[in-house]
């Protein structure tokens, strides 16, 4: 033990120096990390909500207006296999969807056999729980009159809302996050609720109007055969056709069915353009719907087409020639800050349902001022009582466990400002309670040592005995504690996760510096003194 291998002190030294160039950040402003030398981390422990202040919305999935979507889709999705059905074709109307139901009705009952051979092509299967168990996510039910209904099955219903509030989560955190930097906690509670902290944003309201627009894009087919006259008359529209309304305040009729949905975008920027000057958003397509785009101005040169965002038409152009680059433009009368808000939108996704807010607070600075002087007061005095202990329980051992401690708190902060943790009230908990933590490790070793210095051993056996014997216990205590932090990082949310984070950190670097630092602290004063008892 007294013979410390070199290759321990340089590991030793190196990660305390690399502690202090990481943990230095954290203590200064943003104007003096930019002044800090190149060699410097500039990164630094980002303030959670309740220290920096800033907005928390609670959202809502909209479940109706998923499952309506669903259920619009299933309709598609049923029409396209009963076009697709070998053999004779099968003469059908679409009833479409309403909440609950998706429906068609045949009007040869005769077709039924075939009609229901044809839907099960769109039926998949979903987990249904253990041991590989699966279930149909649409189950469709035949009736005599010829109308043909699918439902949504309740597992597919729960795997629908679940993947929704994942998908979601995703869309949220582009949106508000684009560069992945900020300190912004998006986090699931409960089965289709979405939690929102945003520190530094003080503004709830502009904080939902950026995650509360849906941003489905969608192109559709203009419906030639409906003219402006028929829709401010009212007369009726053909099958499969809606009029939605315009940017610039007018009606368009547009084919129901997209053609090509916002999913295959690939980029959206804004930009000028380079005929009137005006802002415009251009966007480029993946290879799929490139292909898309291509085939259909291929057959549809001279006619217009309408693209639709949350249901209001931004522009409807007519085809000119063939689009084969896989690159478009989305003009109208836009403001360089409504493209540049846009393009946003469009780059993050489109939610797959709405969402509600359900409660929003705006949490000022003050407040975050008020706990960090707490916590910090908190601090200062639980650094000072664990120093004063160590010191009158153990002397001149009990200053190499202080060092190790404070070796141990800059390896902390290292360790959250490099995987840019956010330090929120219930953290400042868990560092308070890491320093108390910290020094078991000393503590058991300490012991082990009086315990074979009181029964003969000399000061090196002791010494050796103390580090050797007792790392059994380090590793049991400090595992538990590990795997109990994990279980409330796993099941917990926000601050939990926070403290739990917090606490398995502070556990990994106190067993490091309890043992390592310590160790080399004992062996390099053992050479110089040469005890024959040991002062503890």
């Amino acid at each position: 033990m007294l013979a410390v291998a070199r290759w321990r002190i340089v590991l030793v030294a190196l990660v305390t120096v690399l502690g202090v160039l990481f943990a230095v950040p954290s203590f200064l402003t943003p104007a003096q990390r930019e002044a800090l030398p190149p060699f410097f981390p500039k990164a630094g422990v980002n303030l959670g909500l309740d220290l920096q202040g800033g907005s928390y919305l609670l959202l809502e999935i909209d479940s109706p207006a998923l499952i309506q979507s669903r259920l619009e889709k299933i309709v598609n999705d049923m029409e396209t296999a009963l076009v697709d059905a070998p053999g004779d074709p099968i003469d059908f109307e679409i009833i479409g969807a309403d909440g609950e139901t998706a429906a068609i009705r045949l009007l040869e009952p005769s077709d039924q056999t075939r009609a229901l051979a044809a839907l099960e092509t769109i039926v998949t299967e979903v987990a249904a729980g253990g041991f590989g168990a699966v279930v149909a996510d649409i189950a469709f039910t035949p009736s005599p009159d010829g109308v043909i209904e699918g439902r949504i099955t309740e597992r597919a219903l729960e795997l629908l809302r679940r993947q929704a509030v994942g998908e979601a989560i995703e869309v949220i955190r582009r949106r508000i996050d684009p560069t992945g930097t900020s300190e912004v906690s998006i986090t699931r509670q409960g089965e289709d609720r979405i939690n929102v902290q945003a520190p530094g944003m003080n503004d709830p309201e502009l904080l939902k109007q950026r995650i509360g627009q849906t941003a489905a894009l969608t192109f559709h087919e203009v419906d030639a055969r409906v003219s402006p006259q028929d829709i401010a008359e009212g007369r009726p529209l053909p099958m499969g056709t809606v009029v939605l309304p315009s940017q610039d305040g007018g009606l368009e009729a547009v084919r129901a069915r997209p053609r090509m949905e916002g999913g295959n975008l690939t980029s959206a920027r804004s930009g000028q353009d380079q005929q009137n000057g005006g802002w415009v958003v251009n966007f480029r397509l993946d290879s799929e719907g490139a292909q898309i785009f291509r085939r259909y101005t291929t057959e549809n040169v001279g006619q217009r087409f309408a693209i639709v965002l949350d249901g209001l038409v931004l522009s409807a152009p007519v085809i000119r020639e063939p689009i084969v680059g896989g690159s478009g433009q989305i003009s109208g009368s836009f403001t360089a800050e409504q493209v540049a808000e846009l393009s946003l939108l469009l780059r993050a996704g489109a939610l797959p349902a709405p969402l509600e807010v359900i409660e929003q607070r705006s949490v000022g600075p003050g407040l975050g001022a008020d706990a960090i002087e707490d916590g910090v007061k908190a601090g200062v005095f639980a650094a000072a009582g664990v120093l004063l202990f160590m010191g009158l329980a153990y002397g001149l051992f009990g200053l190499f466990g202080c060092i190790a401690l404070i070796v141990n708190m800059v390896l902390l902060v290292a360790g959250m400002s490099l995987v840019g943790a956010t330090l929120t009230l219930p953290g400042i908990a868990g560092l308070i309670l890491t320093m108390a933590m910290a020094v078991d490790a000393n503590v058991l070793i300490y012991e082990r040592m009086r315990e074979e210095a009181l029964n003969g051993r000399g000061p090196a056996i002791a010494i050796d005995a103390g580090f050797s014997r007792a790392m059994v216990t380090i590793v049991d205590a400090n595992l538990t504690t590990i795997l109990a932090a994990m279980i409330l990082f796993q099941f917990g949310a926000g601050p939990v996760r926070g403290f739990a984070w917090t606490l398995s950190l502070g556990v990994v670097t106190s067993v490091f510096t309890a043992v390592l630092v310590t160790q080399i602290l004992v062996a390099l004063w053992f050479r110089v003194a040469r005890p024959k008892t040991l002062p503890i």
